[in-house]
């Protein structure tokens, strides 16, 4: 199941985390520059944190709880103001990924 798990990880940093930590601030205020600065340090952690899940039981359930935290969501609201995408904006695929690879999402 480790494959797996490395598979839901990666399609998550792929999709989702990838694209904001390659986001650059030209052109951007300084209070955006600043917002980007701190949703790539968050994004860097994120990454970390999928990656080291023990299986892709894990990743799900913590996909799940990262659509709806608080601190997920105040995250959500700054990407979206930056143009950069969410995990909100990959769920339907990320659920559909897991439900293929056999991994079921707990409610």
């Amino acid at each position: 199941m480790a494959n797996a798990q490395q598979e839901l990880a990666e399609f998550v940093i792929s999709k989702a985390f990838n694209p904001v930590m390659r986001a650059k601030p030209g052109g951007k205020s300084d209070a955006d520059r600043k917002t980007l600065e701190h949703v790539q340090q968050a994004t860097k952690a994120e990454i970390e944190r999928y990656r080291n899940y023990d299986s892709a039981q894990q990743v799900v359930v913590n996909f799940k709880r990262d659509l709806s935290s608080d601190a997920a969501k105040k995250v959500h609201s700054q990407l979206r103001r930056l143009h950069l995408p969410t995990i909100e904006d990959i769920k339907d695929d990320f659920e559909d990924k897991a439900r293929k690879l056999g991994v079921k999402a707990s409610s």
